[in-house]
C-alpha cells in the first residue's frame, strides 16, 4: 500500500539527453545551435565523424567537408578553431585535429 507521501511525491526525473542526430534532417545539419552545450556537442560530432586525428588538411578539405552537412561552412569552421576542436598556425595554412 502507497503512503500518501509516495503519491505525492513527484516521479524521479532523468536527465534529458538529446541525441546530435536530431538536429540533423536526411544527412543535413537543420540550424547551428544557439546555446554554446547543444553547439559544443555538435561540433565535438563533426569534429570525431569528419576530421581525422592525424591527418593535416587545407582550408578547402574543412570547408568541403563542413559542406557536406551545413552551407555556412566558415562559421562551422570558425566555431571548430574557437573550440579547439581544430587547430591551425596563425597564417591559417592548414588545420589539425586538436583536443
Amino acid at each position: 500500500m502507497l503512503t500518501e507521501q509516495q503519491t505525492l511525491a513527484p516521479p524521479a526525473r532523468t536527465p534529458r539527453t538529446h541525441p546530435v542526430e536530431a538536429l540533423f534532417s536526411h544527412g543535413r545539419l537543420v540550424a547551428i545551435p544557439r546555446k554554446e552545450a547543444r553547439r559544443e556537442q555538435l561540433l565535438v560530432h563533426l569534429a570525431d565523424t569528419l576530421f581525422e586525428r592525424q591527418r593535416s588538411y587545407t582550408e578547402r578539405e574543412v570547408n568541403e567537408a563542413l559542406l557536406t552537412v551545413h552551407e555556412d561552412c566558415s562559421a562551422l569552421r570558425r566555431y571548430l578553431v574557437v573550440a579547439g576542436l581544430l587547430v591551425r598556425p596563425r597564417d591559417g595554412s592548414s588545420y589539425r585535429r586538436g583536443r
